[in-house]
């Protein structure tokens, strides 16, 4: 038996998330959705989602008194970060003119832009919505069983720009190529939303569940 702890801060619709978690996961393990930072140290794993503004999600952690579990658990445990539970673990973001977050990676998070275009010169919409392609950068245990360039579906505005390569476990082409997922010993993190991927996103998430933390 294991707990595996939704983090609640306030920020977005989680039970999707917490619904797909217990369809994957052994009868035995609990899923538990908590604000609480004890529980979120506690648990045998850790997944951080949220939907919003950076500068929202930052306020909302610290309100919580979140930050430093999170911090710790993405350090010493399992840990899946899911949209913008992948943003704010880099260093800054721009937007909300501009929001520091935790810093536990150096990189920037940055808008696509109101004229972003694809290479053809086609205006493209922003938020970037749906349906796309993530190409693996790396082997890793939570690719396991999934095809290369399998679709995932996205919704945001700003996308991350990683200072280190070999943080890189996936990228998607949305007028150029961006950085979808990166990976770090105990740590992965997507910006898109493994809980909405149909089956892809549900193998990703089987594959966190039964995860021992090693790259």
């Amino acid at each position: 038996m294991q707990t595996i702890a939704v983090v609640d801060y306030g920020m977005g619709n989680l039970r999707s998330v917490v619904n797909a978690l217990q369809v994957v996961a052994d009868d035995r393990d609990q899923v538990i959705l908590t604000s609480d930072p004890a529980q979120v140290l506690q648990a045998d794993r850790v997944v951080f989602p949220g939907q919003g503004a950076a500068g929202d999600c930052m306020r909302a952690i610290d309100e919580y008194g979140l930050r430093e579990s999170i911090t710790v658990a993405a350090q010493q445990r399992p840990f899946l970060g899911i949209c913008m539970g992948l943003q704010v673990l880099i260093e800054h973001s721009e937007e909300n003119q501009g929001t520091a977050c935790l810093g536990i990676f150096k990189g920037q998070v940055k808008y696509f832009g109101d004229g972003h275009k694809d290479q053809s010169g086609v205006k493209l919409k922003v938020p970037h919505m749906g349906w796309n392609r993530v190409t693996q950068t790396q082997s890793h245990p939570l690719w396991h069983s999934i095809a290369d360039d399998s679709r995932f579906y996205f919704v945001h505005s700003y996308y991350l720009e990683v200072e280190t390569p070999d943080l890189l476990a996936g990228v998607t082409d949305y007028g150029f190529s961006f950085t979808s997922a990166i990976a770090r010993d105990n740590l992965f993190a997507l910006q898109c939303h493994p809980e909405k991927s149909a089956d892809a996103g549900l193998q990703l998430l089987r594959n966190f569940v039964n995860w021992d933390g090693r790259p």
